[in-house]
């Protein structure tokens, strides 16, 4: 028994002629978001133990990065803009190339991998390390908060448009030490997506096809590409929520899939252990892995940690292993300054409606 625009798998005990069951609060969460508590939330995916509790599709206004798609009706097959989710995905490609002995040294100089920038070769900027850009601490300077994806000046916007796009991240003034600021850039996702192709000779989203998406039975996927045709590996990749579900789900049991290892378990330590501090706050602050951010759970009671790839205007898959849950959600609130704190306020009360074991 469910209500509409909610899925609820498993068995469900039959209830008395005329006496309707108990809303469980996942229902009532469901009806908050109905009513607008959570604005303009397109989908929601709850899994615990390996099984749906939740499954809820809205309509809203949607996008294709950037490009306007009106009003969508969302369903199980319906292909979302993940935007930075995609940063996540990269990192586990890279992952996968590191234990393939395609990347064989994280502590090599970026710069290694770019021979024809041999202007750039200064021993300041050899100092620059892969795993620096896998931690966005890269020390390049880098604006993605002042000004917003849709002005040319942001700096992933200007890199973008930029007749070459890896030496306008590379060639950027150095204004803190490699290895120990983070600076959210989508630039320096973008030179480690050009690490990951030109080490493994094949292009990422071909990759991707075969690391991550042909083991995890993903066959619905879009990257969208620039006009040269390179995927943007910062925020390029379009899925459904069901198979974000899957990547969540192939996390939290360590990168196996079907008894599979798609994803080394090592890597899935390393991507998800922390690498840089996000903000002032040491003790509860967010911290940042390789291209995944990380959370301590203090907001919680008891306090529950969790990692999660994170995507321009709600999108999120969140990983909370001591409850052994996955939470999926997409959403259109693209630029809109409070979208992080709406899609915090969900996963609150997801964790409140899902006891602790």
């Amino acid at each position: 028994m469910a209500l509409a625009g909610l899925v609820i798998i498993g068995q469900v005990a039959a209830c008395a002629k005329d006496t309707p069951p108990p809303a469980s609060p996942l229902s009532s969460l469901e009806q908050r978001t109905h009513a607008g508590e959570f604005p303009n939330i397109h989908s929601v995916l709850v899994l615990q133990h390996g099984q749906t509790l939740a499954e809820w599709y809205f309509t809203g206004n949607d996008e294709e990065r950037g490009r306007p798609l009106g009003t969508v009706k969302f369903d199980a097959a319906t292909l979302h803009d993940v935007r930075s989710v995609t940063k996540s995905i990269v990192s586990l490609l890279f992952g996968i190339a590191v234990s393939e002995g395609a990347v064989k040294n994280l502590d090599a100089p970026v710069l290694e991998y770019f021979p024809e920038y041999a202007d750039l070769h200064t021993p300041e900027r050899m100092k620059i390390r892969v795993r620096d850009v896998l931690s966005m601490t890269s020390g390049l300077a880098w604006d993605e908060d002042t000004l917003p994806y849709t002005d040319p000046r942001n700096s992933e916007i200007a890199m973008d448009l930029a007749p070459d796009g890896n030496r306008y991240v590379l060639e950027q003034a150095i204004v803190t030490p490699p290895g120990e600021t983070f600076r959210y850039s989508g630039g320096d996702v973008a030179i480690a997506a050009t690490i990951l192709a030109r080490a493994t000779q094949t292009p990422v989203e071909i990759y991707a096809e075969q690391k991550i998406w042909k083991p995890l039975e993903i066959t619905q996927h879009v990257w969208l590409k620039n006009d040269k045709g390179v995927p943007f590996a910062a925020s390029g990749l379009r899925l459904t929520p069901r198979d974000m579900g899957k990547i969540g789900q192939m996390m939290l049991a360590h990168g196996q899939w079907n008894g599979h290892q798609v994803v080394p378990a090592a890597w899935v330590d390393e991507a998800t252990a922390s690498h840089a501090q996000v903000g002032t706050d040491p003790k509860c602050g967010t911290r940042y892995g390789y291209f995944w951010w990380l959370s301590p759970g203090c907001t919680v009671t008891p306090t529950t940690p969790w990692y999660w790839a994170n995507g321009n205007g709600g999108q999120r898959i969140w990983i909370i292993p001591s409850r052994d849950l996955v939470v999926v959600m997409t959403a259109g609130n693209y630029n809109v300054p409070n979208h992080s704190a709406s899609a915090s306020a969900l996963l609150s009360a997801v964790l409140a409606a899902v006891p602790a074991p």
